[in-house]
């Protein structure tokens, strides 16, 4: 009966509330696979590139079936041409995060300090790991965000955009950000850092989880006409960050099987939210 009453209290919630919940809950699973610093010194590096391969297949099947599809089943419910609102958003979320990587210092797992991409700086390592991870989990935390008001605006007549569908991309967001914040966490620790500060840099990552989500509800809110290309944006963003971060970093170490092995588990995980929950 309780679970029945948070589930209803939540459905009644203004749809931002609802989208910086979710964001919480995206950023607190981020720390939860940092805490994993307390308990352990390392992991291997066959189960971070299988962890990392699981996000890429995450966020790959999220952007299908959570963005891409609602994004052309709405531009068809409006009178428009069903790809182009998506085509046109995918590719400025894809550029939107092109320029932010070539400007944002940051630096891939398993790089050396002078592999940091972005403006040359003098942050330290541990600063660049955690930015790397935090530039994409904005377009995550968008694309949340997105879903939540696209359910809101109730303007998608085949009901691809639900609030059942926004919360299972929320929960398949959270899953694959628990291995992120190990993959912050544990190779400081590894590296001499302190616990408390490996879980600290480790949970920062996904800090900007929330904010991005409710950025992303409040923009489909006032501005309904953008909701098919604000879909197709998010999209691009992520799949962005899977081509040039995700997959390359999780065959970096030569473990190619496990981490192809991962992505398809994660893709799979994530269609299935998306179908049974959705």
């Amino acid at each position: 009966m309780r679970d029945l009453q948070i589930a209803q209290w939540f459905f009644e919630l203004h749809p931002v509330w609802q989208a910086f919940i979710a964001g919480t809950f995206c950023w607190i699973t981020t720390g939860l696979g940092a805490a994993v610093v307390f308990t352990k010194k390392k992991v291997s590096r066959k189960f971070l590139d299988a962890a990392l391969g699981f996000a890429a297949g995450i966020m790959i099947a999220a952007s299908i079936w959570s963005l891409l599809e609602p994004s052309m089943e709405m531009a068809q419910s409006l009178g428009l041409i069903e790809w182009v609102p998506a085509t046109i958003g995918f590719i400025l979320g894809a550029l939107t995060i092109r320029i932010a990587d070539a400007y944002v210092p940051h630096l891939h797992l398993g790089l050396s300090k002078d592999a940091a991409e972005g403006v040359k700086t003098k942050w330290r390592r541990a600063t660049l790991l955690v930015m790397a991870i935090t530039l994409h989990n904005i377009p995550e935390g968008l694309a949340v965000g997105v879903l939540f008001g696209a359910a809101a605006a109730g303007i998608d007549p085949t009901g691809t955009a639900t609030v059942m569908a926004a919360i299972a991309l929320a929960i398949g967001i959270s899953i694959q950000n628990f291995p992120e914040g190990m993959a912050v966490s544990m190779p400081l620790r590894g590296e001499g850092v302190s616990r408390f500060l490996s879980f600290n840099y480790g949970q920062l990552s996904g800090i900007v989880n929330p904010p991005s989500a409710v950025i992303g509800a409040v923009a489909v809110l006032f501005i309904q006409p953008i909701l098919p290309y604000a879909l197709g944006f998010a999209a691009g963003a992520m799949i962005f960050v899977v081509v040039e971060e995700l997959i390359p970093t999780s065959q970096r170490a030569g473990n190619t099987d496990i981490a192809t092995l991962g992505t398809i588990i994660g893709f799979c995980v994530m269609m299935v939210l998306d179908i049974s929950l959705g």
